[in-house]
């Protein structure tokens, strides 16, 4: 078997295992800490706190609407389908990486969706006044998804405009 073969079935098991991580958490979390359970301090930074976000990043557009579930979840997974091609055709595993992380993030989001007409989020960190956005597991692997994404772009750009130069 090919190596870039292998590394596309090992992101195929990565994708399902980190799908299978973010729905294990939010189901430990509405299993044991909120029922009927007020939000739990971990420090003085970060608390545990269930929110329904019916909306996409940062609670944009969050207003609980079926309209709502099938138009992000058809995006997100029309959006999963073309990264999944690309990932295919990746010629480095940074680039597999960060994109399997933002298709297993989508698809966790999207079962939450399907489920339960919004996605479970819980993680909190504030400071003083100021608070982040509640988030999750999926959410974090987007953004590191693009992260790795955006990294290798720039180490391939960078690389290719210094060649034009010479």
């Amino acid at each position: 078997m090919c190596s870039t073969k292998r590394s596309n079935i090992f992101a195929l098991f990565g994708i399902a295992l980190i799908i299978g991580i973010d729905q294990w958490t939010k189901a430990f979390i509405l299993k044991y800490f909120f029922l009927p359970r007020a939000p739990i301090t971990i420090t003085p930074f970060f608390d545990l706190v269930l929110v329904w976000n019916h909306g996409v990043s940062f609670g944009m557009f969050n207003a609980p609407s079926r309209w709502n579930v099938y138009i992000f979840s058809t995006f997100a997974l029309s959006i999963s389908g073309l990264l999944l091609r690309w990932l295919w055709k990746a010629q480095n595993n940074l680039l597999r990486l960060g994109f399997g992380f933002i298709i297993a993030g989508a698809i966790g989001n999207v079962l939450d969706r399907l489920r339960f007409s919004a996605v479970v989020d819980f993680l909190h960190f504030h400071w003083g006044s100021y608070a982040f956005p509640t988030f999750n597991v999926a959410d974090t692997v987007i953004t590191l998804g693009v992260c790795f994404v955006l990294i290798d772009n720039f180490r391939n750009s960078r690389g290719t405009l210094h060649e034009q130069k010479i």
